[in-house]
C-alpha cells in the first residue's frame, strides 16, 4: 500500500509539474537567474517532502503546487506587463567592460573580479581582454560580449584596413515605453525621436515594440503591428 500511494504522488506531482512548465512556458530554463534557481530548489523541496511523508495526503500535493505555481505564473504575468517591475524581478545586464575599459565599479556591483571576469571572457572565445570593446554580465550570469572591430571575425587587419570604431548598440523603446536616460546618452531628445517614427509611418512611441539606435545605422524600429496574427 505504501508503495502504491507513493506511486500516485509520483505520477500526479509528475503531470502537474509538466502542466505549470507549459503554462510558465521555458522561462525556468532558457534564462535560469538566480531567482528561478532558487523557486526550482524550492518547488522541489515541496514536492519531494510531500511524496515522501506517509501523512502528507495527496491533496496536499495538489494544493502546493497549485499556490506555489500561481506565485510563479503572477511574478512573470507583472513582469510581462510592468518594465519598471521586470528589471526590478529579472535584474539588469551590468557592463563591465566600456569602449575597451574595465569599469571596477560595475564589476564590484556584480560580485566579480577579475579573474571570474577573464574565465567568462575565455567561455565566449576571447582570451585577451584587449579584444572586448564592450562586455555585459546578464542577470543569469552570463556573459555577452562585443569584439573591437579588428578582433572580429573576416577582421579588416585581414584587408590591411584601419580600424573602424565600434558602438553598443541603444535601446530607446521597449515595450511601448520610452527610455529617457538612453536617449539622453546619444544627445537627442523626444522632438528627433518622434521625426524619426514619423518617418517610418508610426505616429506614437505606444505603437513601438522596440526600437534600438545604432550609430551609423540609424534606428531600427519594431511596431507592435508586426506581431499581430494575419
Amino acid at each position: 500500500m505504501e508503495l502504491i500511494q507513493i506511486s500516485i504522488k509520483l505520477v500526479i506531482g509528475f503531470f502537474i509539474l509538466f502542466l505549470l512548465i507549459r503554462i510558465i512556458g521555458h522561462k525556468l530554463i532558457d534564462q535560469f537567474t538566480p531567482f528561478h534557481f532558487i523557486s526550482a530548489v524550492v518547488l522541489s523541496e515541496l514536492l519531494g517532502n510531500a511524496i515522501y511523508e506517509e501523512t502528507v495526503p495527496i491533496y496536499y500535493i495538489l494544493f502546493t503546487i497549485f499556490i506555489w505555481g500561481s506565485l510563479l505564473f503572477l511574478l512573470e504575468y507583472i513582469a510581462q506587463k510592468s518594465l519598471i517591475l521586470r528589471g526590478r524581478f529579472e535584474g539588469k545586464p551590468s557592463m563591465v567592460i566600456h569602449n575597451g575599459q574595465i569599469d571596477f565599479n560595475e564589476l564590484k556591483k556584480s560580485r566579480m573580479n577579475l579573474n571570474q571576469l577573464q574565465s567568462l571572457l575565455r567561455q565566449s572565445e576571447i582570451f585577451s581582454i584587449r579584444e572586448a570593446a564592450y562586455a555585459l554580465i546578464e542577470p543569469n550570469g552570463s556573459i555577452s560580449v562585443l569584439k573591437k572591430s579588428q578582433y572580429q571575425k573576416t577582421t579588416q587587419e585581414d584587408f590591411n584596413m584601419p580600424p573602424q570604431p565600434v558602438y553598443l548598440p541603444i535601446t530607446l523603446i521597449k515595450d511601448g515605453e520610452l527610455i529617457q536616460k538612453h536617449l539622453k546618452d546619444i544627445n537627442k531628445d523626444e522632438r528627433w525621436l518622434k521625426g524619426q517614427l514619423i518617418a517610418q509611418n508610426i505616429t506614437k512611441v505606444d505603437d513601438v515594440l522596440f526600437a534600438e539606435w545604432l550609430e551609423n545605422d540609424g534606428l531600427f524600429v519594431i511596431p507592435y503591428e508586426s506581431f499581430q496574427p494575419h
